[in-house]
């Protein structure tokens, strides 16, 4: 067992090594051993830092994001010179720098139901750093189809989870969250907002369950779902078992193959009471306008109503003008607004705005409004490059 840890790997490991549970047997294991880690971003960092650290031999990344400035604020792999790269990028040299006995294979690509078969049967446990409900799915359904154990982490504003997942002794995230969440009754962490530290503490949380299985001691968190309140600074723990009519892994499953999650799930995106219950429309060409669209009409002078529906400190990071009545509000602000404009709403990316344009034109019986595709992001990246990207 000493010949297959080389002395710089003996005095790097050596905490390790004098810890019984540990030891040279744990330690070959974790240089052994394949993880992939899905996001690289709050949950991501810490996962990644840690495994790194630890000796795990391959660490694979999946991410198709850049470094953002708002990331920075709880993404603690990146730095404000990392602005703009590619997130898988950054990971792979930070990792390299922090420990050059491990592998780092990186897939900028996004997780999909076409290629999440193909990654995930490569490596022996996977960690889920995603931020949405799609993804969720779709990553334990592909965990369970190859055999895996996965270990799923969530954050938001104060509240953290944790659970380990395998289908093979025990239930699956299925078991514990049988039915997709209505669409918008679950805010994203851009609109909710999530304490910087908080990922830091359920990253960790994963990556010591990961190091438990890997070196086969302790007791894992299967069939056990950890909430932290970081507020109170209280963990509470809730035991739950396999659903033996789980559709993925009970007794007769009728999910073999994976699914087109984003159908099934929610983005996670803000909503309201009445906005969320809007009927069920097509964005199409009369219901949607682009940035070059919009950019023509202002500079025709033409008339309309520039609705900004994002909160009022969004639009003292950037903005490109127009009234604002934050999404949440808007039912019961609609009698400011006259059925007689042309109403142009926008956001950050186009989907909150989306859906006030469904309760606009649908509930609040509004005729002419339309949404700005890709929100002010798009005006940055298309129209003017000096509004700030966030």
């Amino acid at each position: 067992m000493l010949s297959e840890l080389n002395p710089k790997e003996l005095e790097r490991y050596s905490r390790h090594l004098v810890i019984p549970e540990v030891g040279l047997e744990g330690q070959a294991k974790l240089r052994s051993a394949k993880v992939l880690i899905i996001g690289a971003g709050g949950l991501g960092s810490p996962i990644a830092l840690y495994l790194a650290a630890a000796g795990v031999g391959k660490i694979g990344i999946v991410d198709f994001d850049k470094v953002s400035f708002s990331n920075l604020q709880r993404q603690v792999l990146f730095s404000e010179s990392d602005i703009g790269r590619a997130k898988v990028d950054v990971v792979k040299d930070r990792l390299n720098n922090m420990n050059s006995g491990v592998e780092v294979k990186t897939y900028d690509l996004k997780l999909t139901a076409q290629n999440a078969l193909d990654i995930i049967p490569e490596y022996d446990i996977i960690a889920d750093g995603s931020d949405n409900f799609s993804a969720r799915y779709l990553i334990n359904d592909a965990c369970v189809l190859s055999g895996k154990p996965l270990v799923s982490g969530s954050v938001l504003r104060f509240e953290g989870q944790v659970s380990f997942f395998y289908a093979k002794d025990g239930p699956c995230y299925r078991c514990l969250y049988p039915e997709y969440p209505e669409p918008g009754t679950v805010p994203s962490c851009e609109e909710a907002g999530v304490l910087g530290v908080l990922p830091g503490i359920i990253g960790s949380i994963q990556a010591n369950e990961i190091i438990k299985f890997i070196i086969g001691k302790g007791e894992l968190l299967k069939g056990r779902f950890l909430t932290l309140n970081a507020l109170e600074m209280k963990f509470k723990e809730f035991s739950f078992m396999k659903d033996p009519h789980c559709p993925v892994c009970g007794d007769n499953p009728v999910i073999r193959e994976l699914l087109s999650y984003d159908e099934y799930c929610s983005n996670g995106e803000q909503h309201v009471d009445g906005i969320s219950k809007a009927e069920n429309i097509v964005m199409n060409n009369g219901l949607e306008i682009s940035v070059e669209e919009l950019k023509r009409k202002m500079d025709r002078r033409e008339k309309f109503y520039l609705l900004d529906v994002r909160e009022q400190f969004e639009s003292r990071i950037s903005t490109i003008g127009g009234h604002i009545i934050p999404i949440k509000d808007l039912p019961n602000r609609v009698g400011e607004l006259n059925k007689d404009d042309e109403i142009i709403v926008y956001c950050r990316t186009g989907h909150r705005s989306g859906n006030a344009v469904k309760y606009l034109k649908n509930i609040a019986g509004f005729p002419k409004v339309r949404n700005l595709t890709g929100g002010i992001n798009e005006w940055a990246d298309k129209i003017d490059k000096s509004v700030i990207k966030y």
